[in-house]
């Protein structure tokens, strides 16, 4: 079995690609990824690629065909990621989230692949009120991020085939330690102002719902996924990803971080603009369909593997949001410094960039 990893050097892949390397251990795996976030490693003893028999670095926007010649499986994590970068590089967004997407799984089902897994986003459901939301729910996308996704699982709907199955796992909200930590994420960003400044700042009122996984049963999900028979759940299946036990507000996630490091205080914006980002999801049918593939991970156990990682890392930024642990700031160096444009397309005049790709071979 030939995997490719689309966005293999983000937040989710390096747990990804250890747990595929665990469950598949005879598979040849393939990263593609554009290296923003190469150097944005943390407490890690070894390179999360390592684990990958080739690692390509080049653009999903204009990946080489060639590429998927033997390839069976192809999981699209390669994305811009959250809803800041999405308000800075929108156009940038629908191309790389969405039609992207398409073109490579397009591709890939012309190339023999059989099966293709597209990281969604419960963030679709937008601004939801009353019961916690199912697949059958309207969808309500107020980003760029959020319509992107909506964008992509349509169109990859008319691709599905008996013999291509697409999975579209709409994750709820990421969180835990990576060897490639994100801060710009709800509980991450608790805890780290927790071990760096002792204060907790809530930029809402608290009262926003949000439902969380763990990148390890994001990574649990998706190693189902890619083997998913269409007797369980049909040729193409989008279903949120999650566990209906991780469905916090705002406010209940800073009290949790409080009660496992005590002493630290809240600031509570109580007079905030609403934030319109607020709903509850129903995760009944991801248990149904897969129950091997269940969340394991609970919100005690993030909130002290976070506090320990940042600990083991000597952590004590108190101006994070402005750390390379935050995506967006990332971008906006890179582009500050010249060394990728208003598309993030890296400036680099090589035969490697020139062709969109460069590889190494473990």
């Amino acid at each position: 079995m030939k995997i490719l990893i689309t966005g293999n050097m983000g937040y989710i892949g390096p747990e990804v690609t250890a747990l595929l390397r665990k469950n598949y251990p005879e598979a040849t795996l393939i990263g593609y990824d554009m290296g923003y976030f190469a150097s944005s490693l943390t407490h890690t003893a070894f390179l999360p690629e390592n684990q990958l028999d080739q690692q390509i670095f080049g653009d999903v926007r204009s990946l080489d065909p060639a590429i998927l010649i033997g390839v069976d499986k192809v999981i699209y994590l390669a994305a811009i990621s959250n809803d800041a970068m999405g308000n800075r590089y929108e156009n940038v967004t629908y191309d790389i989230n969405y039609k992207a997407a398409i073109t490579i799984a397009s591709q890939a089902k012309s190339a023999g692949a059989s099966s293709f897994v597209f990281a969604s986003s419960c963030s679709m459901y937008g601004k939801a009120d009353g019961d916690a939301k199912t697949e059958l729910s309207q969808l309500n996308p107020l980003t760029a991020y959020a319509k992107s996704k909506v964008y992509a699982e349509r169109d990859l709907e008319t691709l599905a085939t008996e013999n291509f199955t697409i999975t579209c796992l709409r994750f709820a909200t990421a969180c835990g330690m990576s060897s490639r930590l994100r801060l710009d994420l709800v509980l991450n960003d608790f805890v780290a102002g927790a071990v760096s400044s002792g204060k907790i700042k809530i930029l809402s009122d608290g009262s926003p719902w949000r439902p969380l996984i763990h990148i390890k049963d994001m990574a649990r999900a998706i190693s189902w996924a890619i083997t998913r028979e269409t007797t369980t759940g049909g040729e193409f299946l989008a279903v949120n990803a999650g566990s209906s036990r991780w469905n916090y507000q705002v406010i209940d996630l800073a009290k949790a971080v409080s009660l496992a490091i005590p002493g630290l205080q809240i600031d509570l914006n109580k007079n905030a603009t609403p934030d319109e980002r607020s709903y509850k999801v129903n995760f009944s049918l991801f248990e149904k369909l897969a129950p091997e593939a269940q969340p394991v991970c609970n919100l005690d156990n993030t909130i002290e593997e976070l506090y320990n990682g940042l600990i083991a890392m000597e952590f004590d930024n108190i101006n994070f949001h402005n750390s390379p642990f935050m995506r967006l700031k990332i971008l906006n160096g890179l582009q500050e410094k010249g060394f990728i444009n208003e598309d993030l397309q890296w400036n680099f005049k090589s035969v490697a960039t020139e062709k969109n790709q460069s590889i190494l071979t473990s």
